[in-house]
């Protein structure tokens, strides 16, 4: 019987796969000088009315902003370096995403 609860519970431990509670898709890219952001949940409902913020490498702020109801934001490139994108909702969801130099020059 103790062989047969444990491995039962053996086979529920390996079986489980972490909790996305918190977790947040953002995709960017870059086109006509503009970046374009998407921010979704893993079930596909968009990220409204969520913080958006733009960091220098130097992590200085550049841009800040907040997403509409399509869990999107729009702004033009504050400056040709590598920028790193975050988007922060309610609840500790957030996510990040790098943008390199190459992408926003050949994104002009």
């Amino acid at each position: 019987m103790k062989k047969a609860l444990l491995l039962l519970l053996l086979m529920g431990l390996l079986g489980a796969t972490p909790a996305l509670a918190h977790k947040v898709n953002l995709f960017a890219y870059v086109e006509g000088g503009q970046i374009f952001m998407e921010s979704y949940f893993p079930d596909g409902r968009p990220l409204k009315q969520a913080i958006v913020e733009i960091y220098s490498p130097e992590m200085q702020l550049l841009q800040q902003g907040v997403t509409d109801d399509e869990g999107q934001y729009t702004c033009a490139i504050p400056r040709f370096v590598a920028l790193e994108l975050r988007v922060r909702a309610s609840m500790g969801h957030q996510a990040s995403f790098i943008l390199k130099r190459t992408e926003l020059e050949s994104g002009r």
